[in-house]
């Protein structure tokens, strides 16, 4: 590499440009992950901000969101407090369960609902307030929700009693008991607009290409900067998104970005594969850090802390934030098998569940394509839990779980199928966790290659 005195202008120039749009990258994925989804529903859909997008049955392969649940029915309201606060109705726990949580446009958690939430399964009214709005006008009777952004989103699932179809209808027809409308409108608000995206394909996955920018300088726009990112002002000027400016790049500099795009995805992968273990010698890791945590939890104000690089990892991978993660729901992940090899679509896997999994409600193990981090794409299922009703139980309550572009013979019914072509990875989901899962006394084993 030449010093810095032999550069030229040109080369200095272009050396920012690259340099610059990696941050940039990693610093903005949370919001153009939430913008892609919000755009989806918009361009696709005719919808727009605060009407309830849904899926009418289980989520299949057309669900190209980042590693989705495709065992619960999903609700996702996307809402803009720009005119005032809005208000959403939560059913109580009887007919049905809800969980999820409420976040900013960062998805940060402003708050859970449900059982494992503030409304402790009673349901309510949750208030979104604007950034700076005067909580003395509030009226009585709402769990308040202070927002420091004016856009955001809840993510929330409606719980299945059982696999059946039945049970998928109800939990539907549950989930649609919540309302969504103006504070202002309270008295007579007009009816919930719902979205169905059962047959339509909702494709979020994180674009590596100038699109990635392009979405970013809609939320560059969308509002005023928060105070702990103005440090960023300059580095985006520096690759063409400013604030209330079109974003064109001429050729030279698309060509830059192009370059660094890719970079920033290398870079966040390395980051994915140097994640601790949650078991000591085993592969399956919890996708966050404590850290990350801690600053979800507060809207990013943690003192001397700002881990945006697991931040840009966390939401390269997946959307949604709890605010009291592992009360509801709890998460573990692995992208290899026991000797640490990645998980190819085709080979063939097992994996053992133990008896006796420490969850109130469910387990599930679902496969995503370690290339996008979505569903497989033409799978004709996804996803085996222990509500599926045709699962082949153990006689010690224990079950197997395969994977591979084949079923084995006779095991068809526990089998989740991977594209023979690519790598897959699985996470394990536990829905009312219990504490044998956090003091480790009950472990999932590592997944096995089996031929």
């Amino acid at each position: 590499m030449p010093t810095a005195a032999a550069l030229s202008s040109e080369e200095l120039v272009h050396n920012a440009i690259r340099r610059r749009a990696i941050e940039a990258v990693v610093w903005g994925m949370p919001v153009v992950n939430f913008d892609l989804m919000y755009q989806e529903m918009a361009l696709k859909m005719g919808g727009c901000f605060n009407q309830i997008l849904y899926w009418p049955r289980l989520l299949d392969w057309k669900n190209q969101t980042l590693t989705p649940n495709p065992d619960v029915i999903y609700f996702m309201p996307f809402f803009d407090t720009a005119e005032g606060p809005l208000v959403l109705e939560i059913p109580p726990a009887d007919d049905g369960l809800l969980n999820g949580s409420i976040m900013n446009r960062w998805q940060a958690a402003i708050e859970d609902l449900g059982p494992g939430g503030v409304d402790k399964g009673e349901g309510g009214k949750y208030l979104v307030l604007p950034p700076g709005y005067d909580r003395g006008r509030v009226p009585p009777g709402y769990y308040v929700m202070a927002s420091d952004t004016r856009l955001g989103y809840a993510l929330i699932r409606s719980v299945l009693k059982s696999g059946s179809a039945a049970d998928v209808q109800k939990a539907v027809a549950y989930g649609r008991r919540m309302r969504l409308y103006p504070l202002s409108r309270a008295a007579d608000p007009s009816p919930t607009v719902y979205l169905d995206a059962g047959d339509v394909i909702i494709d979020s996955t994180i674009p590596y290409d100038l699109s990635f920018f392009e979405s970013l300088q809609r939320m560059v726009d969308a509002e005023p900067w928060a105070e702990r990112d103005r440090a960023m002002i300059d580095p985006l000027k520096t690759i063409g998104i400013e604030r209330g400016k079109n974003f064109s790049p001429d050729a030279q500099t698309r060509q830059l970005l192009g370059e660094a795009i890719l970079e920033a995805k290398a870079w966040l992968e390395f980051r994915f594969s140097q994640i601790a273990p949650y078991y000591e010698g085993r592969h399956w890791f919890f996708p966050a850090t404590k850290e990350l945590m801690r600053n979800g939890q507060t809207f990013w104000r943690v003192p001397d802390s700002y881990p945006t690089d697991e931040r840009g990892l966390v939401y390269s991978v997946a959307f949604f934030s709890a605010l009291h993660l592992g009360e509801s729901q709890y998460y573990l992940m692995t992208t290899g098998d026991r000797n640490g090899r990645p998980l190819e679509g085709s080979g063939r896997y097992r994996l053992h569940v133990p008896p006796h999994a420490p969850v109130s409600q469910y387990w599930s193990m679902t496969v995503y394509d370690r290339a996008t981090h979505a569903f497989i794409r033409e799978m004709p299922r996804m996803a085996r839990s222990s509500q599926t009703p045709e699962l082949e139980w153990n006689s010690d309550g224990s079950a197997d779980i395969y994977f591979g572009a084949n079923a084995p013979a006779g095991r068809e019914a526990n089998w989740i199928p991977a594209h023979p072509s690519g790598r897959f990875e699985v996470m394990a989901r536990f829905y009312g966790p219990q504490p044998p899962l956090f003091d480790k006394s009950w472990q999932l084993p590592d997944i096995e290659r089996i031929n």
